[in-house]
Order: structure tokens, then sequence, then C-alpha cells
């Protein structure tokens, strides 16, 4: 039996050369709107021979430096100026932009947690299919910006799986270091199968993503890193001319590699309550060491919880300060990589 084909539409020409803006046109039926849609903004930009680079942001609605970045790119790339094609979809789950939230109150849904997705099912199901099988196919690299959102905040950073080829590992650190973010961290997440990472890298496509702040607001930093790694990573594919500027503010030369190598890395709430971080995003920090506090401010008598860290290294995300439900992971440490 033939697959189903996307119930998402566009008129974009993907394979026009030039500049082409316009919308993904997904089908969503709402008490107000019978025969309603939802246009995701996207433009693509062909100039001579060469890659095609996926650029996207905005699959959670919460993180906001993608859907700066890639929007001030789509607005400026000159196709005179490109060798190969670049798809830019600033705000992929635009739904969840416009409500500044994680998952998509189109469905409730976490749009990364949807891959391969279905033709036929939700919002953010039709959605993850429609990237993974109409889009993804014509791809050669793709980059995922994300931040920690609502939830946590980020050392700026790239990252990527452990994609256990030693050749596909040295071409995708390459491209991390090409992006110049202060650390890329190899890393295996609690739930990381159904992402958008995992569906680029089952088609063996070179596949990036990145955490650039987080703790709802927009990180200065983060966006200029992402101004900078976006221009960095296009160059080093040779789509446009240039040398990648890797210099860090701390004077070093290029990006840290680092790993999380298990859940050992990870604390978690043992309990909801307030968390109390004892530590920022970059910081080191050492196995016993308290990652903070769990105060519960409804109990008068009641004493706040240490939560401590299980691996030495340096604090990649931490969450709160705010509050947590109990098994949310309030602390990821990340470890030099060794290869």
């Amino acid at each position: 039996m033939a697959a189903a084909p996307s119930r998402i539409t566009t008129d974009i020409d993907w394979e026009a050369p030039g500049r082409q803006a316009g919308y993904l046109r997904a089908p969503l039926s709402r008490n107000t709107s019978g025969w309603g849609v939802v246009e995701i903004p996207a433009v693509v930009v062909r100039g001579g021979p060469g890659p095609t680079l996926l650029l996207t942001g905005g699959i959670h609605g919460d993180e906001y430096e993608g859907p700066i970045a890639l929007s001030e790119l789509a607005r400026g790339l000159d196709p005179a100026a490109v060798q190969g094609r670049v798809i830019i979809l600033p705000a992929v789950n635009i739904p969840a932009v416009m409500a500044d939230t994680r998952l998509s109150p189109a469905d409730g849904r976490d749009l990364n947690r949807c891959f391969p997705g279905n033709p036929r099912g939700s919002f953010s199901e039709m959605l993850a299919h429609y990237l993974d099988a109409v889009i993804l196919p014509m791809v050669d690299a793709s980059l995922d910006l994300h931040t920690a959102g609502h939830s946590g905040d980020s050392i700026p950073s790239t990252n990527m799986h452990d994609l256990g080829d030693p050749e596909r590992m040295a071409r995708t650190m390459a491209a991390a270091a090409a992006f110049g973010a202060p650390y890329n961290v190899i890393f295996s997440g609690v739930d990381e199968g159904a992402t958008l990472t995992s569906a680029v890298e089952r088609r063996r496509i070179l596949s990036l993503g990145t955490e650039l702040g987080g703790w709802g607001r927009v990180s200065i930093e983060g966006l200029r890193i992402a101004r900078r790694g976006v221009v960095n990573l296009m160059r080093h594919l040779g789509i446009i001319e240039g040398e990648p500027d890797t210099r860090q503010r701390d004077g070093s030369p290029g990006t840290r590699h680092m790993v999380v190598p298990d859940r050992d890395c990870c604390s978690f709430a043992p309990a909801a309550g307030t968390f109390e971080p004892r530590n920022l995003v970059g910081e080191t920090v050492r196995a016993g060491e308290p990652a903070g506090f769990l105060h519960f401010v409804e109990d008068v008598d009641r004493p706040p919880l240490r939560v401590d860290y299980r691996r030495d290294g340096v604090l990649w995300m931490s969450a709160g300060p705010g509050r947590v439900a109990r098994g949310d992971t309030v602390a990821v440490v990340m470890t030099p990589y060794r290869g």
C-alpha cells in the first residue's frame, strides 16, 4: 500500500532558482473555521550548484533566538551569493510561537516528539510527517535551532548524537566546530527517537542542533552566536564564500567538544517544589555538591530538599529558578569528549 500523501500544501517551487517566500498551509478545522489552515512561513533561496541546507527554528514556541536569527537571514540572503539551496523555516510550530508555549495549542503535542509523524494524525503529527517525508529528502545538512525555553537555561552550544560511525562523527563534529558555539555536546537525551534530529540522522543527513539559552527570555549572547553560527555553517558547507569565525569571547580559538554519555549526568527532582539552582550554566561542578534545593513554600514547616550533582563536569543545563514537578530534570552536566 502506498504511503498517504501529506495534507500540507504550498505554492513554493523548491526547485526553482532565485528567492521565494511563502507559506506551508496545514489544514486545521476549529470551532471558528471548519476549513481553516495554519500558514507556516517558508523561504527558499537557490543559487548555483551546491548542497541543500535546511534551517529550522521555532519547533518549540518559547525558544526565540532561532526565529529571530532565521527571519533576518531569510530577508537578506542574496541568491547571487549562494552556491546550492537554503530552505529556511524560521517558525515551524507557528501556533506555539504565537502562543509562546513549548507545546502546540493546536493539539497539545510536543512537535519534537512526533517524528516521523503521520499524515492522517493530529496537527503536530501531520507537520512532522511533512518535514520528514517532503522536506528532508531534498536536504544534505540540517541545523535545528533550540534553547531550553521556559523550562531551564543552557550554556550556548551545538549538539549532536553519538552516531556510531567514525566518518559521520568526524563530519558532524567538523560542522559543529565551524558553527563556533562555545561548546558542542554529544548527548543521549531522555526521549530522543522521535525528534527532528533523530529523523534527520535516520536519513544519514548531517544534523546539528543547538541550545542557546532559555529561562523564557531572548539571550543576547545566544542570539549573537546563532547569527554568527548560521553564517559560519554556510561558509563551511561552501554555500557562501568566506571562512568561519570561531573565536570565543574568553579568548579560546574554537569550540570545546563535550559529552553527556548517560543519565548519571542528569539530576532529577524527587518531588514537586520551587527549585533554587546553586550554579550558573557554564560553571564547573562536582559530584556530591548541591545542584540546588527544592523549597516547599506552601508547607511552612517543611525544610528544603537538597538535590546533588552525580557527575563532575561543566553545567550544561539548569532548571529554574521556578516550579518543577517530580521527575523533572533540574541539572545536566557535560564532560570533555575523549573520542
